[in-house]
């Protein structure tokens, strides 16, 4: 017997941003777990007196979201020693870039 499996997509761009549920159920999570990512900072939303339902997220805010949920599951760590976690990694890869810039690596 054959498996049959179906996976959809969603195209993300500035046109078509995530919703809080859409993000929230891209990542396998709940909408109270986004809306803890908007409050460590791991992501952000445009103006912080929008209600949560109306909040709009990017490609980039999916990606945060995604490292941040591994981060917890393989590590256990919890979401602001992921946002520190993150923004660490920001940092080197910026620091990495700006030295192969300059011909240092």
């Amino acid at each position: 017997m054959a498996t049959v499996s179906i996976t959809t997509a969603t195209a993300i761009s500035a046109s078509q941003p995530l919703a809080l549920n859409e993000l929230a159920h891209a990542v396998g999570a709940d909408t109270a777990w986004v809306v803890q990512l908007v409050e460590v900072g791991i992501v952000q939303v445009i103006a912080d007196d929008t209600p949560p339902e109306r909040w709009q997220f990017s490609s980039t805010d999916l990606q945060c979201a995604l490292e941040a949920r591994r981060l917890e599951r393989d590590f256990g760590v919890g979401l602001d020693a992921a946002a520190l976690i993150l923004d660490l990694q920001h940092e080197v890869r910026r620091l990495k870039a700006a030295l192969q810039a300059h011909g240092l690596r």
